[in-house]
């Protein structure tokens, strides 16, 4: 399978996505071409908007899920605690019984919060697919690179040139494609789609490259260079160039303004991206517990590390994945109040008495009496009978020294008249010895 990143990532599990993802991106780019303001940075915060608002059902559950998790906490802490150091099965048991029935109580599942992460993961990787390669789902700003990319494949030496890193800064990412067997076939299509994804990415200065070794492309290398200029301009910004280059143009150039933007990308980033960390439900710092004590402090560290990295990421990362970062930031955030102020509204007694009667009555169905369960769920660890202990045995009372004469005695006695052998000098010996004592006794 060819791997064309301009044609759509074809990937088993993003690729599907990304294609739906691509088909709303290219509609909203559409209607604001029709209103006559095609702007890809206006495109990229309205599409994280549709985003975020279809997404919505599931960051309520997982809202749901940590406050109904604040709830049960103890209640779970409380049954370990019960059972703690009891390792018999009739312990361990019970322990998983009235462990699945606080779940059931409170309507959540053990994996409840992660099932809602592992489905909204994709999603927003898949946004980057579409954020990387606006022209492989956007017709519009693929349409922008022709009639010049026909002009290029049809020119001697343009992909030496394009697939050269020292004349642009990406090619080495598509160079693989630059020697795939569909581009040595003479694929028209394929190469087209490899020379836009060269060139979307191009900056300023690479463009200018460009149009000094192709001299006679230069009116259409213009040409595509002030529309893209259109659709990438955004506030006086280029979408398609990072904050880094455009402080470095703007140094040179002495254009202070573009400077002072560029940098409002990475700071807007790490704030808002802060600002949405304080409005999350923060878990509680329990330190009595030593596992939820080092999840606090993990949690801690990971919402201070966050707002910094998307900062340094959003400040070498083209200006369009920087806004749509900040985009989706403050998105959130404002879902973040509305969702807390939906969730503190919430009856939880009423949704826990809810929760069980659906519990009760999917038991019911299976044939499974509640009553029975709950009551095997609440079961005392008093009721488990212990395993008995192997106790050594308890030594005996000392010997007196008269004891310990007499045993030595009557055991000296038992040998003498047992050693000798029947019939022998010395049993007659004995029985001499023996008739001698009892008449000495007489």
């Amino acid at each position: 399978m060819n791997s064309i990143l301009l044609t759509q990532y074809d990937g088993a599990i993003l690729g599907p996505i990304a294609k739906v993802l691509g088909v709303i991106m290219n509609g909203i780019f559409w209607i604001l071409d029709k209103i006559g303001i095609p702007n890809i940075g206006l495109a990229i915060i309205l599409f994280t908007i549709v985003i975020y608002l279809l997404l919505m059902p599931l960051t309520v559950k997982q809202q749901k899920f940590s406050k109904l998790s604040a709830r049960m906490n103890p209640e779970l802490q409380a049954v370990q605690k019960k059972y703690n150091g009891k390792k018999d099965n009739e312990s361990m048991m019970a322990m998983q019984q009235e462990t699945k029935a606080i779940y059931d109580k409170y309507g959540v599942s053990p994996s409840g919060s992660c099932v809602q992460l592992l489905i909204q993961m994709p999603i927003l990787f898949a946004l980057y697919r579409v954020f990387m390669n606006v022209p492989a789902y956007v017709s519009q700003v693929k349409d922008a690179f022709f009639p010049l990319v026909e002009k290029l494949v049809n020119t001697s030496g343009s992909a030496d040139f394009l697939n050269n890193s020292s004349n642009f800064s990406n090619a080495v990412m598509y160079s693989r494609q630059f020697t795939n067997e569909a581009f040595l076939a003479g694929n028209t299509e394929y190469i087209q789609n490899t020379y836009i994804d060269v060139l979307y990415k191009a900056s300023s200065a690479e463009w200018e490259g460009l149009a000094a070794q192709f001299p006679s492309l230069a009116d259409d290398i213009s040409q595509t260079v002030e529309k893209m200029n259109h659709y990438n301009n955004f506030l006086g910004l280029n979408m398609g160039n990072s904050p880094s280059f455009m402080i470095s143009q703007a140094l040179q150039t002495g254009a202070w303004l573009m400077v002072i933007g560029a940098v409002s990308i990475p700071i807007l980033s790490a704030l808002t991206q802060w600002l949405n960390v304080k409005l999350m439900p923060q878990p509680e710092n329990n330190s009595g517990n030593g596992n939820q004590g080092s999840m606090a402090q993990s949690m801690k560290m990971m919402n201070t590390m966050m707002p910094l990295m998307s900062a340094f990421f959003c400040f070498s990362l083209p200006a369009g994945m920087g806004l749509y970062w900040v985009a989706g930031s403050v998105v959130r955030s404002v879902q973040q109040v509305v969702i807390n102020k939906h969730i503190d509204k919430m009856d939880i007694d009423a949704q826990i008495k809810k929760n069980i009667e659906k519990r009760d009555a999917k038991l019911r169905k299976k044939g499974i009496d509640p009553a029975k369960l709950n009551s095997y769920a609440t079961m005392n660890t008093r009721n488990v009978t212990p395993i008995p202990s192997k106790m050594p045995p308890k030594p005996k009372a000392e010997m007196t020294q008269e004891e310990k004469e007499e045993k030595i005695r009557k055991s000296t006695e038992y040998y003498n008249k047992n050693a000798a052998k029947p019939g022998s000098l010395a049993a007659k010996a004995n029985m001499v010895k023996d008739y001698n004592e009892r008449n000495t006794r007489k």
